[in-house]
């Protein structure tokens, strides 16, 4: 059965890395690396193409690509202009045909009119986007674009022909189109999961599309596996919506920052972040993990539990108490993080009648908190970061700047200091 194409998939190539030769003419045509602290202990979030050319990548530490790839430039990350860039291609696209989501800081979607799916109209698009992107953004910001008769297999069209790749798969080159991949090149078959698929007899790609669908929902063990099935065929099926189940931060620690007194107010930061983007998302918290790696190798994790809340202040005092009960308490940290789990919309939230009253939330007005947190929140979304603060940030609030996840791009208005 034939299957039109439905999706359109933009997918910006070595994004951070391409901004950076955008901004400064020095760094085109030569190696780059991006780096989050200008430290060698800390690694790459991002290469430029000439610089993975020598085997660098994202997560290759800044002194081990120094010996890999002599005379590349590395850089410190600049979020806010990958933010603003961000948007300026959303608009680019948006010129050519309405974007439906985006995914990432470097990745969005568009599903095709029905009027729009002819291979040679769909390429055509795709064209038009990349020249608007050069001509409103830059030349030096490239996109690869696929398109397919779903989202999953427009996506793998899009990696497929990168860098400043155009490709459609198209429903009659399936399998067939498929097969040269690697199983990892796939979005959903990570190390374990080729490791669960080598156990079960598959060891290609062709194999994983002539396996049964009950062979595939055994190696996900469950429905997920035979969705990849029915996505490999070019079927169109509902996505599944999933509850964000955690947010976090964490921050590598300059060499000036590494001592246990300079790196606390980083990790309050982390903390103002991360209570801040719990209020907007309207959910509270019922854990509070801290993570610190240390200097010399050694990691260390502890969490504590809470009434479910989303105070500030209260979790600033357990966050306090988790860090006087770390090992070693004088020994110097590479890097500070932290985690909030157990989450529950607000307006979902039953509070227990049976709450225990302990130490820390014996003097907790929650309303009061509430009314302050949403006054800080208001001040700092509107005048800066750097307006008003806890004590604990102090001196440091320019430490533990901004940073971007691939599923959460701040606004820069509001993530600035």
């Amino acid at each position: 059965m034939e299957r039109p194409l439905t999706a359109l998939f933009i997918d910006c190539d070595s994004y951070f890395a391409s901004v950076e030769q955008h901004l400064d003419p020095a760094l085109r045509g030569r190696p780059v690396g991006v780096a989050p602290v200008m430290a060698e202990s800390s690694c790459c979030i991002a290469a430029s193409y000439e610089a993975k050319a020598y085997g660098v990548k994202t997560g290759t530490r800044i002194s081990e690509a120094r010996v890999l790839c002599p005379g590349i430039a590395i850089v410190e990350s600049k979020p806010a202009e990958y933010i603003r860039h961000h948007h300026r291609v959303i608009e680019a696209v948006e010129a050519c045909i309405h974007v439906e989501a985006v995914l990432s800081i470097d990745e969005m979607w568009a599903w095709l009119p029905y009027n729009l799916r002819g291979p040679a109209t769909v390429e055509a698009i795709g064209r038009r986007i990349k020249e608007t992107v050069a001509r409103e953004v830059s030349p030096f910001i490239k996109v690869s674009i696929g398109a397919g008769p779903n989202k999953y297999l427009a996506k793998t069209a899009s990696k497929m022909r990168k860098p400043d790749g155009l490709f459609l798969i198209e429903s009659h080159h399936l399998p067939d189109v498929l097969h040269p991949l690697a199983l990892r090149d796939l979005n959903g078959i990570a190390r374990s999961m080729e490791t669960r698929l080598h156990a079960a007899g598959i060891h290609t790609v062709a194999e994983l599309c002539t396996a049964p669908k009950r062979v595939l929902r055994g190696v996900w063990g469950g429905v997920m596996g035979e969705r990849l099935w029915h996505l490999l065929r070019g079927d169109e099926i509902p996505e599944i919506e999933t509850a964000r189940k955690s947010i976090g931060h964490s921050h590598v620690l300059p060499p000036e920052l590494r001592a246990p007194d300079k790196a606390w107010p980083v990790l309050c930061k982390l903390l103002h972040k991360a209570c801040e983007r719990l209020r907007s998302h309207g959910l509270l918290t019922g854990c509070l993990t801290l993570h610190l790696s240390f200097l010399r190798g050694a990691s260390w994790a502890a969490e504590t539990r809470v009434a479910e809340t989303d105070s500030t202040l209260l979790l600033m005092r357990l966050l306090d108490r988790l860090w006087r009960d770390r090992p070693e308490p004088r020994t110097p940290l590479l890097q500070v993080g932290l985690t909030l789990t157990h989450l529950c919309e607000h307006g979902n939230h039953t509070p227990s009648l049976f709450q225990a009253v302990t130490d820390t939330m014996a003097s907790f007005d929650a309303e009061k908190h509430r009314r302050l947190d949403t006054a800080i929140d208001k001040l700092r979304a509107r005048y800066g970061r750097g307006v008003v603060y806890f004590g604990g940030v102090q001196d440091h609030r320019d430490q533990a700047p901004m940073r971007i996840s691939f599923t959460h791009i701040p606004d820069v208005g509001l993530e600035g200091d």
